[in-house]
């Protein structure tokens, strides 16, 4: 059954949330476009530190990006239940669930230990003898650990992507249009690939996670637009 009425008592949040996800598209654009003149973080605390240290500038703007659009996720993700808690309510509150568990693990844990180890980059290049350094890189050991961590990576990575697919499968019988249903389960399924090829081919899984990024970005964009639209009748 195709479901295509909109709740009247939603509207100012499909506005509100179509303009999160649209925003959000914007950020992950500019995000990419930081991210990929410097490269990706070496591995090893002393490694990091000296390019973080190199580059303090630009990942403190990735970083205030991607914490932007984490936020960013909460008015876009609750339109979204609202527009389609009708078709399948409990699909949406797992949907909702997983994405919710991503902006909170990336938050907590990616974004605060990055942080901490910008911080500690700067005070790193700042010291003059090989006796601060070690202090420094004793201290930036732990937060390093974390974001290397394959484990931060599948949480991250496979909540969100099951969240997407999720919402991708309930579209198919809402107002969003099968083009935006079937992005959000190729943007689903390469986000679960990345994660599962992790552990036979880090090529293969980077070239997904890359596929996945734009996918996610386009997918944004998509039911940005849409929600703003509906927000509008």
């Amino acid at each position: 059954m195709m479901v295509n009425a909109v709740d009247p008592n939603g509207t100012w949040l499909h506005r509100a949330g179509g303009i999160s996800a649209l925003v959000f598209g914007i950020g992950y654009i500019i995000i990419i476009a930081l991210y990929v003149p410097i490269g990706a973080p070496p591995s090893g605390a002393e490694a990091r530190l000296a390019y973080y240290g190199g580059n303090t500038r630009l990942w403190w703007a990735i970083l205030s990006l991607s914490v932007l659009t984490d936020f960013l996720l909460v008015p876009a993700v609750f339109a979204l239940y609202i527009t389609l808690k009708e078709i399948n309510k409990n699909a949406m509150l797992l949907a909702t669930a997983f994405v919710g568990l991503f902006i909170v693990l990336d938050l907590t844990l990616t974004w605060t230990n990055i942080a901490s180890l910008i911080v500690l980059s700067s005070s790193y290049a700042a010291a003059t003898n090989d006796a601060p350094k070690a202090v420094f890189v004793t201290a930036a050991m732990y937060p390093s650990s974390v974001v290397e961590s394959s484990l931060l990576f599948i949480y991250n990575s496979l909540t969100f992507a099951i969240g997407i697919l999720i919402t991708g499968l309930v579209m198919l019988k809402g107002m969003f249009g099968k083009s935006t249903a079937y992005l959000g389960l190729l943007t689903g399924i390469l986000g679960i690939v990345s994660v599962t090829s992790s552990f036979f081919s880090s090529s293969l899984s980077a070239v997904t996670i890359i596929l996945a990024s734009i996918l996610t970005t386009l997918w944004a964009f998509f039911i940005g637009y849409r929600l703003y639209e509906l927000g509008r009748q």
